[in-house]
């Protein structure tokens, strides 16, 4: 078996993961907002032409709870896309639910609204930039080691190019007679 010879990360490479990092961050906290600003929106379709009814639940699990229910004008309705916030519902138990009457798909176990939505949209987000953080110092701290280790980008140190962490022995005089030669 042939040993890995691992080499530091060429700086402009390092620097465009890192932006790349940052980029992942970004689009996980517009998510996040996005989510809370849908929740909002929702419940702003609901109460403006809110009715309330009673609904059975026909399945639920911890994210998503099918419902149905009948308006006062008879009409049988299961949302396609479940209730929205629908954490705490069993299969079989009849609840009331707030619906638009514009629009039955949007449905809601009455009493919840979108701050429901606050919490987990935060912890999405700072989990987000938790891992961004960590694989950002971890990958800067893997490539500050493997440079002091001598794997460089060049595969090692030359005499062209001098360790930044060494005193440098040129003198006054040796540099003004560069600058005159």
């Amino acid at each position: 078996m042939t040993p890995v010879i691992l080499a530091a990360m060429n700086p402009t490479i390092l620097r465009r993961v890192q932006i790349v990092l940052l980029g992942v961050g970004v689009v996980v906290s517009v998510m996040a907002v996005m989510l809370v600003a849908g929740s909002f929106h929702n419940d702003r379709q609901i109460d403006a032409d809110k009715a309330t009814t009673m609904a059975e639940v026909v399945s639920a699990d911890r994210l998503h709870a099918a419902v149905n229910f009948q308006t006062p004008d008879g009409q049988f309705y299961s949302p396609r896309l479940g209730l929205l916030y629908p954490t705490e519902l069993s299969q079989g138990q009849r609840i009331s639910v707030d619906y638009s009457t514009s629009n039955p798909d949007l449905a809601r176990p009455a009493g919840r609204n979108a701050s429901l939505a606050v919490i987990p949209a935060l912890s999405v987000a700072a989990l987000g930039w938790v891992v961004v953080g960590v694989l950002m110092v971890a990958l800067a701290e893997i490539n500050r080691r493997l440079v002091r280790r001598g794997g460089g980008a060049s595969g090692g140190s030359t005499d062209s190019d001098p360790d930044p962490d060494q005193p440098d022995d040129t003198t006054d005089q040796e540099l003004s007679d560069t600058r005159t030669a």
